[in-house]
């Protein structure tokens, strides 16, 4: 109960309190704005975020992660232009029932699934919060370095189609992470006789670069639009009674989206696909999916709105990241020298119940606030997306330019954003990039830390917890190994099929 109060104490404050709003109602209008997203506006924000208390920042930015795929069901909707990248799939019926003329009942089932979801996330991570606190320290050296390496086997093979191109974005991003002065040694790595690299590439630097800026060149160099997203009329709240008759949809759903979002490199896109396909399959009217089934939008928004509250579970239990917006929220960690894993629940409860608490407040917020104002924020979807790219070059520089008030780290940050845009033109993946950054850095301080205890490579799996990590990370190379092969034998079976009644002729 002490931690309860602790926390509930800490969220009182007037300073989190205005954070919250902020990062709420800004989310919102973020994810409703397409050619922005989540990632754009956390990446702008985080240099500013380090000034303030770690309760204060990361409260702001959590408010932007949560509230944002709201925001994104409107344009989805309403335009059939998802404001963020994971509302792709609430197109599929979200738009088919503005076209009947249905765009309230629409979003008011988007709102109430979302706010399903996010409330279930938030009840999962608070009750597996006692288990993460027993569980945390028995993770040593060698068990976060297994752990990191299994994040980023993962992220890699998550992406199906570019496995390759992850892996080696992937290694460059841990590449990135070793440039500068070694810590240990206080030797020069890859400098290459260049002052300004000593010091290393700042992760703050790459991620606006590859974020913000390749976002704002896109938009610029892409011809100018003016979204038009037309007002709704209707009660908002008729989605609440209508969500009770499918709240077996709504509940599986979410745990699909608090299971997926706990495994690094997952997140909502897979959370959204199964949750969706679930309902599809136990429906009893299938035939409408993509055409207005509101099983169909309930499955696909209360999946994404889970995650969010789960992918905080790796990232506070181990300091691990599961994806590019938690890993920017682990920077906000270290600058206040709170580090996230083992001790975190031992040393600063209260500041994990504090979060757990302001989860749960942005959701009522960002409900309220959608509740009422709706149509004001489809007029905010009209701004000009050249108008858009200048606003986020001008945001972008200004954020950069603060942290070390340097103009190399422009120079440098500018040119991560040109090869954002080349990989965005390629449609090639950006995040494994940053989780390489990240992880890569967990990897090598645990290991020179697990190093030194280790007689043999066997004794690095000679732990429970180690050897279990160990078997998931074999179990996972594969299975996807022997998907590839049975994906390779059914490409072949045809082809030697055609081959063998050629032969026949």
């Amino acid at each position: 109960m002490e931690n309860l109060y602790a926390g509930l104490e800490m969220l009182a404050r007037w300073d989190v309190v205005l954070a919250l709003f902020v990062g709420s109602i800004g989310g919102v209008i973020i994810g409703a704005i397409p050619g922005v997203g989540p990632a754009v506006a956390i990446a702008i924000l985080l240099p500013a975020t380090f000034s303030l208390d770690p309760i204060v920042g990361l409260t702001m930015l959590l408010g932007i992660y949560g509230s944002s795929m709201y925001g994104g069901a409107i344009p989805a909707i309403l335009i059939n232009t998802p404001g963020t990248a994971v509302n792709a799939l609430t197109s599929y019926d979200g738009y088919p029932m503005t076209q009947k003329g249905e765009g309230h009942r629409a979003l008011s089932l988007a709102y109430s699934a979302s706010f399903w979801g996010g409330i279930f996330g938030i009840g999962c991570l608070i009750l597996l919060s006692p288990v993460l606190a027993l569980i945390a320290p028995m993770f040593g050296s060698r068990e976060i370095f297994l752990a990191a390496l299994l994040g980023i086997i993962l992220v890699v093979l998550a992406h199906r189609g570019q496995i390759f191109a992850a892996g080696v974005l992937a290694m460059f991003g841990i590449f990135l992470q070793t440039v500068g002065l070694d810590a240990v040694t206080y030797t020069q790595r890859y400098t290459f006789g260049y002052s300004f690299l000593s010091s290393g590439i700042n992760l703050i630097v790459v991620v606006l670069g590859l974020f913000a800026l390749s976002q704002a060149f896109f938009l610029l160099t892409a011809p100018d639009n003016v979204p038009d997203a037309k007002s709704v009329q209707g009660k908002m709240t008729s989605g609440i009674k209508e969500l009770m008759k499918h709240k077996r949809v709504a509940t599986v759903a979410s745990a699909f989206g608090v299971v997926l979002g706990m495994i690094p490199g997952t997140g909502e896109f897979t959370a959204q696909f199964m949750s969706y396909t679930y309902a599809q399959k136990t429906s009893k009217n299938p035939e409408l999916f993509g055409k207005g089934s509101p099983e169909g939008l309930i499955a696909s928004e209360a999946a994404n709105n889970a995650v969010p509250a789960a992918a905080m579970i790796p990232l506070l239990a181990l300091g691990i990241p599961g994806e590019a917006l938690t890993a920017m929220m682990l920077s906000v960690f270290y600058v206040h020298n709170v580090i996230p894993g083992p001790q975190l629940f031992q040393n600063n409860i209260d500041l994990v119940y504090g979060l757990y608490f302001a989860l749960i407040l942005l959701n009522v917020i960002v409900m309220i606030f959608l509740l009422f104002s709706t149509n004001l924020l489809t007029k905010i979807i009209r701004v000009p997306t050249r108008f858009l790219g200048v606003m986020i070059l001008i945001l972008s520089f200004v954020g950069v330019y603060s942290l070390r008030n340097s103009l190399t780290d422009c120079m440098i940050s500018a040119a991560f954003g040109v090869l954002g845009l080349i990989l965005k033109r390629l449609n090639l993946p950006i995040v494994p990039i940053i989780l390489g950054m990240v992880l890569g850095g967990i990897m090598e301080i645990k290991l020179r830390s697990a190093m030194p205890r280790l007689k043999t490579p066997f004794d690095m799996i000679d732990r429970p917890i180690s050897f279990i990590l160990f078997a998931i990370i074999v179990l996972v190379l594969a299975v996807h190994l022997r998907t590839l092969i049975k994906e390779y034998r059914a490409q072949q079976g045809p082809e030697d099929h055609d081959l063998h009644d050629s032969q026949t002729r």
